[in-house]
């Protein structure tokens, strides 16, 4: 049977956070070297802002995936990854975070609270940024990508306007426009990228950091299944008109069947996700990495714990 990671706790290391997919390690500066976060990526799957699952081979994906993406986009923005010492982890240098999650929409689709589509199909039409009519249908794009950017909590997020973050002031008003730009272009080249290997890119969400001098870095991950929808191309088209939903790649089916079998939000205690539907998620996630890196996946070796200590070994604290 598969391994899963479900945790770490590497004493060898910095102070440990826990996040909702990543256990991050924070490694001060020392020997030359910069402030730096270790980030393990485990299996945990996280929807409806609580983990409803455990995937195998999840955070290698994730991990995998956002490293291939970060060089891609280096000419657009830098980037936080100093090196990917396991295949479930990435080594950054630690930034002061921007407190904005940079979502970019190119359809109207989903099913979370804060998705387009939820919140149109109650009533609401003014986004902001977007204003759309009545009769929009559930996943279909949009004239042009949106920028719907919302604030950063460990609880729970609030999709705000730009005008409304600056006039709160979470952010300045020459930063929101900064990352608004940023955003999408990165969203662009996705999308450029996705049409190539026969894929959408539906929307996502960027976080990122900034430098000494103000200036952008790109921070966390970029355009994986966990942070992004994606959907087969060839295919959206026929779905569409026959009032189908697209063929995904991401976690978004779970998510439905979550929402057809309780309320993800209120119920206490979750149902179990059915195991074959757990493994046909790592089964996309698997897809998703081969169509768009176009490398066939190798899943690393296990047990998994032991590896990653391994091969993190090089970056224990040194006790003075």
């Amino acid at each position: 049977m598969t391994e899963v990671l479900r945790e770490t706790n590497f004493d060898f290391l910095g102070k440990k956070k826990t996040g909702k997919v990543r256990d991050i390690y924070i490694l001060p500066a020392q020997a030359g070297q910069p402030e730096r976060l270790i980030l393990v990526t485990t299996d945990r799957h996280s929807s409806f802002d609580r983990i409803i699952a455990h995937v195998p081979h999840k955070g290698q994906v994730l991990n995998q995936v956002s490293a291939w993406w970060f060089e891609q986009t280096r000419d657009i923005v830098p980037n936080h990854a100093l090196a990917i010492p396991d295949p479930n982890v990435t080594v950054g240098k630690k930034y002061p975070t921007v407190p904005v999650e940079a979502v970019v929409r190119g359809y109207i689709t989903g099913v979370t609270q804060t998705s387009l589509w939820t919140l149109y199909a109650d009533g609401k039409r003014d986004f902001g940024n977007l204003v759309l009519p009545d009769g929009v249908k559930k996943n279909q794009k949009l004239e042009k990508p949106v920028f719907t950017p919302s604030t950063k909590a460990d609880d729970h997020d609030r999709t705000m306007s730009p005008d409304e973050m600056v006039a709160e002031g979470i952010v300045s008003r020459e930063m929101i426009q900064q990352v608004e730009k940023t955003a999408l272009a990165l969203f662009e080249r996705g999308q450029e990228v996705a049409a190539q290997r026969g894929l959408i890119l539906v929307d996502t969400k960027y976080e990122f950091g900034s430098d000494e001098n103000d200036q952008l870095v790109l921070i966390d991950e970029i355009h994986t299944p966990d942070s992004s929808r994606w959907w087969k191309l060839d295919s959206y088209e026929a779905r569409m008109a026959a009032g189908e939903e697209p063929e995904y790649l991401d976690k978004e089916f779970l998510r439905l069947w979550f929402r057809e079998h309780s309320d993800p939000y209120k119920d206490a205690k979750l149902p179990e996700a059915p195991p074959e539907l757990v493994e046909e998620l790592s089964r996309r996630y698997i897809e998703m990495y081969e169509q768009i890196t176009g490398k066939k996946f190798i899943p690393g070796d296990e047990p998994i714990i032991p590896r990653i200590e391994k091969n993190l070994r090089e970056y224990a604290i040194v006790k003075s």
